[in-house]
């Protein structure tokens, strides 16, 4: 006697092209920061926005890093492990550099999954390798409640 399955037959995942697009559901309106800002700069504003993190960019809008609460955390414990100041900490020596980046095109679902894969927390999205916006966890999450139970 083989197993039986009590699954019902599954809507089959759309391709890349499909009409729920990451683009659709992305923040475009970003906090940013710059290379040479300090890491107290950047704390200050995580605090005052209530975000966990975000891209730091160029002058010329390029993606050149993450910084995080996490690297924040890091760097303000070691500065007082070692007892020295703050201020003159830039962004740049704590973000981190090699950033893994989302197509605008690609479908929420298959998104959903790329999160589930690498447990970050949000992913940049670039448009001709400028930085076009943002999607997180919470952006797919409000994905899937206005559909509602529908395949995407």
């Amino acid at each position: 006697m083989g197993i039986k399955s009590f699954t019902g037959k599954r809507a089959k995942p759309q391709s890349s092209s499909g009409k729920i697009k990451v683009s659709d559901y992305m923040t475009r309106n970003l906090i940013t920061f710059k290379p040479e800002q300090s890491i107290v700069e950047v704390v200050e504003v995580l605090v005052k926005k209530g975000i966990s993190g975000g891209p730091v960019i160029n002058h010329n809008n390029e993606l050149v890093g993450i910084i995080s609460e996490g690297d924040c955390l890091k760097e303000l414990s070691d500065a007082r492990y070692h007892n020295h100041p703050m201020e003159d900490v830039k962004v740049e020596l704590h973000m981190i550099k090699n950033v893994e980046t989302i197509d605008g095109e690609m479908n929420v679902f298959d998104a959903a999954n790329k999160f589930l894969e690498s447990k970050h927390r949000r992913f940049p999205i670039l448009e001709n390798g400028k930085l076009a916006g943002q999607i997180s966890q919470s952006d797919i999450l409000r994905a899937a409640l206005e559909l509602k139970g529908q395949t995407w």
